[in-house]
């Protein structure tokens, strides 16, 4: 239906995660519809961004200085890592302000048909970075997925002789959820990671 510049813009929309066509094509259709100094400054804003973002040098995360303010906050429990896969992941860990130690940030999770493997993960600088801050405890925060689940083992197993204690979030039967709609993989889950009342 689109063409020409209009396709290319709704292509470039339909790259991003949760965009499908027809959302691509509305967004489009929004942003050239608009006012163009509102959709300068949208195309402004998205550079800035870019322009100003880079990846921490310790921890992997997005950030606009390096090290990111995370890093560089010695109020934070210096025992605790908690080793995520994106940064998204360590805002909604945050939001939660339970967790106050530091963060390692994957970018990937371990996916051979994908062409991803243990390089691709850094886990020397993850290794570095353990054994330089002497953590007590190594938390990892991976969806429970395939690639969550091999790529968790595969570091428990690189982390071994590290002397660290590994643990990783609960899964299982979400809060206020009812049992009748719980799938198997979920509940056989939920019955592996008991834990005393």
């Amino acid at each position: 239906m689109f063409n020409g510049k209009l396709l290319q813009l709704q292509q470039s929309l339909k790259s991003l995660p949760g965009i499908g066509e027809k959302t691509a094509q509305r967004l489009a259709l929004y942003i050239l519809s608009q006012n163009k100094e509102k959709s300068y400054q949208l195309a402004d804003s998205i550079k800035d961004a870019v322009d100003s973002y880079t990846q921490c040098s310790i921890c992997n995360m997005l950030s606009e200085s390096d090290p990111c303010f995370l890093c560089s906050n010695t109020a934070r429990d210096s025992s605790l890592l908690c080793i995520v896969e994106q940064t998204r992941d360590i805002y909604n860990i945050e939001s939660t302000q339970e967790f106050h130690g530091y963060y390692f940030v994957l970018g990937k999770l371990l996916s051979p048909v994908d062409g991803i493997g243990p390089k691709q993960l850094n886990l020397d600088k993850l290794e570095r970075l353990v054994q330089e801050k002497c953590f007590n405890e190594v938390i990892f925060a991976i969806s429970p997925s395939t690639e969550g689940e091999s790529t968790i083992h595969f570091i428990a197993e690189y982390l071994k002789n590290t002397n660290v204690c590994l643990t990783r979030l609960s899964t299982g039967i979400p809060y206020g959820s009812n049992m009748e709609y719980t799938g198997t993989v979920t509940l056989m889950n939920a019955l592996k990671r008991r834990f005393p009342i």
